[in-house]
């Protein structure tokens, strides 16, 4: 590569670590920013060293590896041998790579006498939204200059290794955009060492330190070839250790590296640090995250009585906590839990959601939570509530149980004499099916009104028009008399359920007696899309096109094939009923079936290929028989019990409620993700005249600003575009991270449990809320677009909200992560007889697909029957 000296100061090669602070990753990684912060931070104390920058980096391997890049960048990280091949090819280079004279002048001119520590700190590393933790190297105890240069070079092929190109694709990095320094730091001979987390990284509580100790050099903890004493720490006390047996420590070699070397027998099992170490490690861990403004991971070595820190980083897993000003405690319950939709949310759908639902709701992590800590404290209040989340998920209701018997956290007001009710539920409605027809016509007379008034909206006009409706929106889904139907269905759903147990054995009768039930959105969504594969079935070159369609345009073409035209006014009619859904679709800038149609492709396909003609009336009619069936059975079975005749009188009552309006249940949703997608088509057009306008640089900058935010962009033609940016990576980062069913201020995600005994060995327990006992391959589908299903087929995924339905019609169970007794999935399951247990902690981790698998919907719980 041509030597370029003179292009960069020297001083700009290396620099020391007290010259150096947080601003300065670009220059020297996330690594050598963070050393040099914490180098400025009085009691701490970090060995001695400098940095080789970023510049050096470019200076000497920039060119040498432009052309693996380009071919680097079109991998995907599915790549595997192509990453192994390619990766090893670029290390070559860069540790061949000579130094210039200079450049390695100005490496070694401020090396001494003795050892140093070489360690990689890339630009992409210790950043508050990804670590990069071990993705790249450090060396020990590297003795004399030309030892050290070596090294340099191999920190920075490190950049490169599998782990960390997979790390980057996986993560959306560019490679060209990341760069590598390398700290040298004196290396410290340590006692013990180990890791300091200044937030449980167990629970997330903020308000708890974990320190993991071990006897030598900390790189035995680090790379987990022993195991660790552990220390937590609350309030300034140890409030739990755990000692380990640790039967080795690794230890500097004189001249140079380390070698493994086993603990003497008597003190294997001493603890590594005295208590008071550990408290006065914490204080220092306490005092380097009040400088970073973030819970760390903090790397320690101990020398004689004396702390010394050599790495401090974001803890990046940690879910974030709602904003709160009081400083009171607080207990937040996840709303995408109950909602079918644990994704991150962008900032639109955020906005939106929030001036629709009727709770005030908290955000954190790109989520949306209630704050429940009134309603808990108050014990009318947390009887209705833990009654409601019970039924719902009893994971929360578990959880919440948690919290409330410490004791020490859910505070104590006075009585709520009206309890915990969901708005405009108090009240009962009669069993008459006119009740629903009217509900749902008069939400599609809204709907209607809604389009033909918004046709006449732009600019201020339109995003002053969109929360005004919203009104409109609540007013219909939230009335009085829909509330009443809503609930009617569900009380009906559990009186049946409750009753017949008691008085016959039966379990979960309400299943089988609300198959096919009138009115149900949803459930005819599911069915519907088998009526369009009849007329695709017949129509071999329709087939055909279908096998290969990638792109989202491809209905016009559709059109022109023989059979294409009715084909594609199948596909269209149905997009014009159902095409405003979607999975997540209550974040409104997720892509809608009419914006994506390939979504449903491999289902339509699915459906040509596993069902006969005139399978979605027939399959309705079954179990419109079936429930009709199971409903003579119990009346007969009840008449024949002391005082039958009024207990079947009473069970015909609830049956006849149950089926009028259990099917309602799913139509507020719609009706509302229809107001949505109206909301989304217009304000996308609004987008569109601001890229025109050169206000935006793409329309889809919209859904990082909320609403009143678009409202002044709109207003003012002027967008802060940093402010879209780091809303976008924030988002980025909300995506890796799992939210917390329930979790409080301190940031402890609180884990809730079933509390069963009555299980087979190695069943995986749920909640039961279809019945029925089925075997069958097991299809682990996250992506509705990816489904492959066949006959006799059992899904396991995370959660299905409404938009899964067309999958039911192929399956004969239903195993999810997420979902209580009255979510969407659990209706239309019942509504469709598949067995189904919800709620089945990490399932498809657990489950790997195309295992043979058996649900029992009954009892709750899955077996895996073959490997």
């Amino acid at each position: 590569m041509p030597d370029t000296e003179g292009d960069v100061p020297p001083d700009r090669y290396v620099l020391e670590l007290t010259e150096i602070d947080r601003t300065q990753v670009a220059l020297v990684g996330g690594k050598g920013a963070h050393l040099g912060e914490l180098s400025r931070i009085d009691g701490i104390q970090v060995p001695p060293g400098f940095c080789v920058t970023t510049d050096a980096f470019r200076r000497v391997i920039a060119q040498t590896i432009d052309d693996q890049l380009d071919r680097l960048s079109r991998l995907t990280p599915g790549d595997g041998d192509a990453i192994h091949t390619l990766s090893a090819e670029i290390r070559r280079g860069i540790e061949e790579a000579p130094i210039p004279d200079d450049l390695a002048a100005a490496i070694t001119r401020p090396l001494g006498e003795g050892a140093y520590a070489v360690r990689s700190s890339a630009t992409a590393e210790d950043l508050p939204t990804a670590s990069f933790a071990g993705q790249q190297d450090t060396y020990l105890n590297v003795v004399g200059p030309s030892a050290v240069l070596a090294h340099v070079s191999r920190c920075w092929a490190s950049l490169f290794t599998e782990r960390a190109v997979t790390y980057r694709l996986r993560n959306g990095f560019d490679h060209r955009r990341v760069h590598m320094a390398v700290v040298v730091q004196r290396m410290v001979f340590s006692d013990a060492a180990g890791i300091l987390f200044t937030a449980d990284p167990v629970t997330s509580n903020r308000k708890v330190s974990t320190v993991e100790a071990g006897f030598g050099l900390g790189e035995a903890l680090v790379s987990g070839l022993v195991n660790a004493d552990v220390y937590r720490v609350r309030d300034g006390d140890v409030v739990d250790r755990t000692v380990a047996a640790k039967q080795l420590a690794i230890h500097a070699v004189p001249g140079g590296g380390t070698r493994e070397q086993a603990i003497e027998p008597g003190s294997r099992e001493r603890p590594v640090l005295t208590d008071e170490q550990v408290v006065r490690l914490v204080r220092l861990g306490r005092r380097i995250e009040a400088r970073f403004g973030h819970p760390q991971d903090i790397e320690w070595c101990l020398v004689g009585d004396g702390f010394s820190v050599v790495q401090s980083r974001p803890i990046t897993t940690l879910f974030p906590l709602p904003e709160t000003t009081d400083g009171d405690n607080h207990v937040y319950v996840s709303v995408g839990h109950q909602q079918m939709m644990t994704d991150a949310m962008k900032p639109l759908g955020l906005s939106l959601w929030q001036l629709t639902t009727p709770f005030p709701m908290a955000e954190a992590g790109g989520r949306l939570f209630v704050d429940v800590t009134r309603t808990l404290s108050s014990p009318a209040g947390r009887s209705g509530l833990l009654e409601a989340l019970g039924r719902s998920d009893p994971l929360i209701r578990d959880a919440l149980e948690t919290v409330i018997e410490r004791g020490d956290f859910i505070p104590s007001v006075p009585d709520d004499p009206q309890g915990w009710s969901l708005p405009g539920s108090q009240g009962t409605v009669g069993t008459d099916p006119a009740i629903v027809a009217e509900l749902i016509e008069r939400s599609q007379a809204s709907v209607a009104a809604l389009k033909r008034e918004i046709r006449t909206r732009s600019g201020t006009g339109l995003l002053e028009f969109i929360p005004a409706d919203i009104q409109e929106l609540k007013r219909i889904q939230f009335s009085e008399l829909s509330m009443q139907v809503v609930v009617a269905g569900m009380d009906a759903t559990w009186w049946l359920n409750d009753k017949l147990h008691t008085w016959l054995g039966e379990k979960n009768a309400a299943d089988t007696l609300t198959q096919s039930v009138p009115h149900n959105v949803t459930s005819e969504m599911g069915l519907a899309l088998l009526d369009v594969a009849d007329v695709i079935r017949p129509r071999p070159e329709v087939v055909a096109f279908l096998e290969r369609v990638e792109d989202d345009d491809f209905l016009d073409e559709l059109a022109t094939l023989p059979g294409g035209p009715e084909a594609r006014d199948a596909i269209v009619g149905y997009l014009d009923r159902y095409g405003m859904r979607c999975v997540g679709e209550i974040d409104v800038t997720k892509p809608r079936w009419s914006e994506r149609p390939t979504t449903l492709v491999p289902v339509i396909l699915g459906n040509v290929r596993n069902f006969e003609h005139g399978a979605g009336p027939r399959r309705f009619e079954q179990g419109r028989q079936e429930a009709l069936r199971k409903a003579d059975e119990l009346l007969e079975r009840l008449r024949a019990l002391p005082d039958g005749e009024r207990k079947a009188e009473e069970t015909r009552r609830m049956i006849d409620r149950v089926r009028t309006f259990i099917g309602y249940r799913e139509y507020p949703k719609y009706g509302m993700v229809s107001r949505y997608f109206v909301y989304k088509q217009a304000l996308l057009g609004e987008a569109e005249r601001l890229v025109r306008a050169g206000v935006l640089r793409e329309k889809e900058d919209i859904f990082y600003l909320r609403l009143s935010e678009l409202h002044d962009v709109v207003r003012t033609d002027q967008v802060d575009d940093a402010l879209v940016s780091s809303r976008r990576e924030a988002f980025r980062s909300y995506e890796a991270l799992t939210p917390p069913r329930v979790f409080t201020s301190d940031g402890e995600a609180v884990a809730g449990t079933y509390r069963r005994a009555d299980l087979p060995e190695g069943a995986l327990v749920g909640l039961a809320v279809s019945a029925g006992t089925v075997e069958g391959r097991a299809r682990v589908i996250l992506d509705m677009a990816q489904a492959d299903l066949e006959a006799g087929d059992i899904l396991v995924t995370a959660y299905t909200d409404p938009s899964w339905t067309p999958l039911f019609v192929a399956i004969t169970g239903l195993v999810t992560e997420v979902g209580g007794l009255m979510t969407h999935g659990a209706v239309i399951a019942r509504e469709y007889g598949l067995p189904a247990v919800v709620g089945v902690e990490h399932a498809t981790r657990l489950i790997s697909d195309g295992q043979r698998i058996r649900v029992n919907g009954t009892n709750g719980y899955v077996e895996i029957l073959s490997a």
